[in-house]
């Protein structure tokens, strides 16, 4: 596959490769379409990969013991999904990952991950800074959560990822936001 086509450089974007390594690379990446409703990680397995949206919109969730579920991430276009702490710890998964909109991804490893930082340190200083960024932007939340009223978060939710909004159901802004749907509602009919 040539440079400008490949999914390395897609992917990648920031960082230049030569044609060896694209194809190099693109090997190790391997694809899957994605049907809407489909569970690409189920709770309690092991997860060894982490996922590239190319296109599509899918969810993390937890259920918990009385039923209910709690998004932890959505990903759309050029994000990144997996349950981490599995990944990173070996533990078996706590999270769900389902599709929302029919998705295009690619996956990647975590032994492949680590031929990629061994053999290409331009890649393992951007998959951390995505971590860094990933990381900060969790902390944030949790903040957010602990100290903003729900109507603030939800304006915040809104103004920050507009393309999450119209391809996910109000249920899965409603548990993203820690709040009941009726209580969404609410906000919504309040909010201009």
């Amino acid at each position: 596959m040539d440079i400008e086509n490949s999914i390395t450089s897609t992917i990648f974007r920031d960082i230049s490769f030569s044609q060896k390594e694209i194809d190099f690379i693109d090997r190790l990446l391997k694809k899957i379409i994605l049907n809407k409703g489909d569970v690409l990680i189920d709770s309690d397995t092991y997860v060894n990969h982490q996922y590239y949206i190319l296109s599509g919109c899918l969810r993390s969730y937890f259920i918990d013991n009385s039923g209910k579920e709690h998004t932890i991430q959505f990903a759309i276009n050029d994000w990144w999904i997996s349950d981490y702490t599995s990944l990173f710890t070996s533990d078996k998964s706590i999270l769900r990952v389902e599709c929302l909109k029919d998705a295009v991804i690619y996956k990647l490893s975590r032994e492949n991950a680590e031929v990629l930082y061994s053999n290409f340190p331009n890649i393992e200083t951007f998959i951390r800074k995505k971590l860094e960024k990933a990381f900060a932007s969790f902390q944030k939340r949790i903040l957010d959560n602990l100290s903003k009223p729900a109507k603030d978060r939800y304006l915040q939710f809104v103004n920050k990822y507009p393309t999450i909004v119209q391809n996910v159901k109000n249920y899965h802004i409603a548990s993203y936001l820690g709040i009941t749907t009726e209580s969404l509602s609410r906000i919504r009919k309040k909010t201009p």
